[in-house]
């Protein structure tokens, strides 16, 4: 039977943790667990096949860890082949014929650019040198897991659809905010993974069962993938020498009860689980049927925070990212000056807009790259999905494959060359298609010669797999200064797809008004009528009087405005907008300070901004009164919800441009700029350092003198460095359960043989409890607490010099 099959009418069962139960058959601490697929085969086979003796359909091959950062391409290669052997004997040893071997993939351990060091691409290539090994060796499906940024899983789901053909689940590991590490919800992270072809979508590891049940409840209702549910046995904690979860068997399938209850069709256990617990599992799920799959239909766009979804009320695309008409933007995009840009579309998120329309279309500059670079910088400081506006099929591709969620594309026609180039993109990297109303032979001048060619498009886009909840139609909107009933022509048109073909529509509405005095009203009418017919999408300018009233009040009146909120809210902004050139103006000039340049992640303006303020400030003054203050409003926001890790980090690189510039004028004077040392490093055995990164980037940038020794670090470097350096702190980071002890181990002897060095300590796997039961100082939920706890070291430095 093959796999798709066999989830089609029931409960699909995958394993438990692996890690832990090899740290119980003696995986000391600091080896990689993969490495026991060539060493201990007989101890990995047999917990394998406790599994599917269990009851699991699906076992994973001991490969979490398995990448070219990690292992040497020859050992790579043994540690996936052997693993992918291993678990194919435990299944025939267990004599389970209606089961399958599942390729596991895990994170990398380390940040995307721009928030870290590795490129996308790069991130690709390593996941798909692991897919291939094991595709080749005969696996039955690919699960990638517990994945905690956006980017690196859509970067994990490509290399696993661009090199084999097998089914491909997609798990990430939420926090107890119900986001992931970097700030997607679950709708966002549906809707990117679900455009992109993975045949389920879920939530592994993080918390125990009952905290991550929001999670999937959230899941299951954007989903139309069969949802997968895979949580700790709750969180570690230490008991003597030895790491105890507490959610045994029974609560912990009484929980995945309630979660197939929420509409969850395949469950499995991860860190602290055990075979006993996918046996509980079983035998609470064998009189229980599995909710029916429902096809949720939704028309939706996602950035790396959040989605937005066209049957929740008009939404706003921003329009001014574009070049034609404005000569600054053209100047900026031809030079490479990126602050314009980023200051544009900074300006439309304040204005209210949902989506940024993002265009580089100009003559004699490389177009591909430049719009690249314009979705890369962009989506680096501003949370909204992007519209990629592109008639270049191939600045097209190279964009999408960079957008860090589901976007829109702008757009496909109704000319054939135009289908051909833009559904198959459509179709593999998940965007909501803008569909335009025209053909080889022009515009129809009737509205349903305009509906015809829609009619065309989407039984076109049909035949790539693309269905009506996939395109948006936008019907065009024409002068009414040279055709006189173009509005009309135009407002029929999207009456008729509406509610003829069932989809949703769009417009661009400034066109309505060219050549006209006063062009602002016109506008403002023409999107009141539009909207009154049901249009789900304005491209527009977000800065605009007559928009603003219009869609405000438009949302108001039609109930989607609960208590009346966003109307107050907005109803003092309700003045005559600013002309285009002046909006230029503004974006070209300075006029936004220092502190505002680094709460908004603008590296190189703050750079700019720093370097004109030391000509008259003191270097000092500077990092109190604006570098300091900034930092600690976005770290404010991080720590209340309000700002995501992507916007902490930019701030941080933002401040560190201006802080560098402050160095390089107190270099200058001899002086130095920093208080006392840190030392950090991730525990031995773990090769996970994201969080440790960020942690290291903000108290560079609060003025600590850090010593960053990198991953798998042993015990005694640890004390060696810190003694040497004369550290007062050290920072331990550790992601995974099986590294755990190594933590221990490095603080007992910190504090043995430095008796006067603090230690914090901080990674997903810990929690409060467990880092004062191994002794630590500190525990750092955030990176922010780790900035907190180094300034209250410092201060006390200070008290009692």
């Amino acid at each position: 039977m093959q796999l798709k099959e066999y989830m089609a009418d029931r409960f699909l069962i995958l394993d438990g943790g692996m890690g832990t139960l090899l740290q119980q058959a003696g995986l000391p601490a600091g080896e990689y667990p993969e490495r026991w697929n060539l060493s201990h085969a007989d101890k990995v086979r047999a917990i394998q096949k406790a599994y599917y003796e269990a009851g699991s359909a699906v076992v994973n091959t001991n490969t979490f860890g398995a990448n070219r950062l990690k292992f040497a391409p020859d050992e790579l290669r043994a540690v996936i082949e052997a693993g992918v052997r291993i678990t194919k004997e435990a299944k025939e040893a267990a004599g389970r014929r209606d089961a399958w071997v599942a390729l596991d993939i895990g994170p990398t351990g380390r940040l995307l650019k721009p928030y870290g060091d590795l490129d996308f691409e790069d991130a690709v290539a390593v996941f798909a040198e692991t897919v291939k090994i094991g595709a080749a060796a005969g696996v039955d499906l690919i699960m990638i897991e517990t994945m905690s940024d956006s980017y690196e899983t859509k970067a994990a789901l490509l290399a696993a659809k661009e090199n084999c053909d097998l089914p491909v689940f997609v798990s990430c590991a939420y926090g107890g905010d119900g986001k992931l590490l970097t700030g997607a919800d679950p709708a966002a992270m549906v809707a990117l993974l679900e455009g992109m072809g993975a045949d389920a979508v879920g939530a592994n590891c993080s918390q125990g069962p009952r905290e991550l049940l929001p999670v999937v409840g959230a899941l299951t209702q954007n989903a139309s993938a069969p949802v997968l549910f895979k949580p700790n046995a709750g969180l570690p904690r230490l008991v003597g020498d030895t790491t105890v979860y507490d959610v045994g068997p029974d609560e912990f399938a009484a929980a995945c009860l309630e979660a197939a209850d929420l509409g969850a069709r395949i469950f499995g256990g991860c860190c602290g689980t055990t075979p006993a617990h996918i046996k509980a599992l079983c035998e609470a799920l064998k009189a229980k049927k599995p909710a029916p799959l429902t096809a949720k239909n939704k028309a939706i766009v996602s950035s790396y925070t959040h989605a937005v979804d066209f049957d929740r009320g008009p939404v706003l695309i921003g329009e001014r990212i574009n070049p034609t008409g404005k000569k600054r933007l053209k100047e900026a995009l031809t030079a490479g000056d990126m602050g314009t840009v980023l200051r544009i579309a900074l300006d439309e998120a304040n204005e209210g807009a949902d989506i940024l329309d993002v265009n580089a279309g100009l003559p004699l500059i490389d177009e591909a790259a430049v719009l690249t670079r314009v979705v890369t910088e962009v989506q680096a400081v501003c949370d909204l999905p992007l519209q990629i506006d592109t008639a270049d099929p191939v600045a097209m591709e190279r964009a999408l494959r960079r957008h860090n969620g589901k976007p829109m594309i702008n757009s496909v026609t109704g000319k054939a060359e135009s289908m051909r180039s833009v559904f198959p993109l459509a179709k593999k990297y998940g965007g909501l298609v803008v569909a335009l109303t025209l053909d080889e032979n022009g515009i129809p001048d009737t509205a349903a010669g305009r509906f015809a060619i829609a009619e065309r498009i989407l039984m076109a886009a049909k035949t790539y797999g693309l269905a009506e909840k996939d395109l948006i139609f936008d019907p065009l909107a024409m002068p009414v200064s040279a055709t006189p009933d173009a509005a009309k022509i135009t407002l029929d048109t999207l009456t008729l797809i509406r509610e003829k073909l069932g989809c949703r529509t769009s417009l661009g509405i400034s066109n309505v008004s060219f050549g006209l005095p006063e062009r602002e009203v016109v506008n403002g009418a023409f999107l009141a009528a539009a909207l009154s017919r049901g249009l789900s999408a304005a491209i527009a300018n977000p800065g605009s009087y007559e928009v603003k009233r219009v869609y405000c009040t438009h949302r108001l009146l039609m109930g989607l405005d609960d208590n009346c909120a966003d109307y107050i809210a907005k109803a003092a902004t309700f003045a005559p907008a600013a002309p285009a050139a002046a909006l230029e103006a503004k974006a070209a000039t300075n006029e936004n300070d220092l502190k505002d340049a680094i709460f908004t992640g603008r590296r190189e303006t703050a750079a700019e901004m720093a370097a004109a303020l030391l000509k008259t400030r003191e270097p000092l003054d500077l990092i109190e009164h604006e570098i300091v203050p900034a930092l600690d409003r976005v770290g404010v926001g991080f720590e209340t919800g309000t700002v995501y890790l992507p916007q902490l980090l930019m701030s941080a690189e933002a401040a560190g441009a201006a802080f560098e510039e402050v160095r390089r004028v107190m270099r200058a004077a001899g002086a130095a700029a920093t208080k006392c040392r840190v030392v950090l490093a991730t525990v031995r055995g773990d090769i996970h350092d994201i969080g440790k990164n960020i942690v290291h980037l903000l108290l560079e940038n609060y003025g600590f003198r850090v010593i960053d020794l990198g991953r798998d670090v042993p015990p005694e470097t640890v004390l060696e460095t810190a003694r040497r350096e004369g550290a007062p702190l050290v920072g331990l980071s550790a992601l995974m359960t099986t590294t755990l002890p190594a933590m221990a181990e490095t603080v007992a002897l910190l504090h043995r043989e430095l008796p006067g060095c603090r230690v914090m300590v901080g990674g997903a796997v810990l929690t409060a409890a467990y880092a004062e039961k191994i002794g630590a100082d500190s525990y750092g939920k955030d990176a922010m607490e780790a900035v907190r706890y180094a300034e209250s070291v410092f201060s006390q430095l200070k008290v009692h010099n």
